[in-house]
């Protein structure tokens, strides 16, 4: 059976499309790995309208519930590997199944940057983690370090100072590039310590992490930690879509319209060129590629 469109992605863009098509009455499924991206992993929300403050979890609840309302498709724990246009069609393969569809509307977000410094790979869920809303409560009383200078990086370092007993914030420049309004937050903590010009050398342990190996302007110490949360960046997931323009970062190309340069394929949210990565924006971005697509079925037809 050839859909009419194809979701990949249920973040903030991919949610909003599909409730914006199943509105148009239009004929698709929504294929993710999970329900909220990495706006679910959030924990304080202060900027998002009609909500003065919300976490992350319960903004992406909200969501969800909107999306339920219309009894959309949903095909949770699917990943896309595949996909490609031929003669009109969208084919797509995934971890599970294939499927064919006219339009497609990619929004499958991004995925976190590894640091790539030894130990990393092999402690990885043995104290270094990507996810502070999903991991940091294992680490409650603990001593964590938490990697990264951007807003992922503070706002990971905020929700530890709640459940950790000390957390070192190691930034790799001079300056965070953060939001001011976060970096007040850290700045007087007495849980939190800041490391400038810092380099992760390596993560040490036996069965789980114990410490880590740092630099800073070649002045070299050990710190005795247990967690270790790598909050560097995001990789857009980009790598199955074939044919498509990207930047330099692997970001898709799009234009005003949320159209790629491939007649029929969105993109939408974090996964695209699109400036400044927010979930306001993303939202936006999936009503336009979600009526881009309505447009387009309706040229087809």
């Amino acid at each position: 059976m050839i859909l009419d469109l194809i979701i990949i992605g249920a973040g903030p863009a991919g949610i909003t499309a599909s409730v914006y098509a199943a509105r148009k009455r239009i004929k698709f499924l929504v294929i993710t790995k999970d329900i909220g991206g990495q706006a679910a992993w959030s924990s304080d929300v202060e900027n998002y309208p009609g909500y003065q403050f919300i976490t992350g979890p319960d903004l992406m609840a909200k969501f969800q519930e909107h999306m339920e309302k219309y009894g959309i498709q949903l095909n949770l724990n699917e990943e896309v590997v595949e996909l490609e246009k031929k003669d009109n069609i969208i084919y797509i393969k995934t971890t599970k199944a294939s499927y064919e569809a006219k339009t497609v509307i990619i929004s499958a977000g991004k995925k976190a940057k590894e640091i790539g410094a030894p130990g990393e790979k092999e402690y990885k869920n043995k104290g270094v983690a990507y996810c502070v809303t999903c991991d940091g409560p294992l680490f409650a009383e603990k001593d964590v370090a938490v990697f990264g200078g951007g807003n992922s990086a503070l706002d990971a370092a905020i929700q530890m100072t709640d459940i950790a007993s000390k957390v070192y914030l190691v930034n790799i420049t001079g300056a965070f590039t953060g939001d001011p309004i976060m970096q007040e937050k850290l700045k007087n903590n007495p849980k939190v310590k800041i490391l400038h010009n810092t380099r992760l050398e390596s993560i040490t342990g036996e069965k789980f992490v114990k410490s880590i190996n740092v630099d800073t302007q070649g002045k070299k110490q050990a710190l005795d930690v247990e967690g270790v949360f790598i909050e560097i960046g995001m990789i857009p997931n980009s790598w199955f879509a074939s044919g498509l323009d990207k930047n330099e970062r692997g970001e898709i190309e799009v234009n005003c319209a949320n159209e790629t340069n491939v007649p029929g394929i969105f993109a939408a949210g974090d996964v695209t060129s699109v400036p400044e990565k927010q979930i306001v924006i993303a939202a936006g971005d999936g009503a336009k590629a979600a009526l881009g697509a309505f447009r387009y079925l309706g040229r087809l037809k």
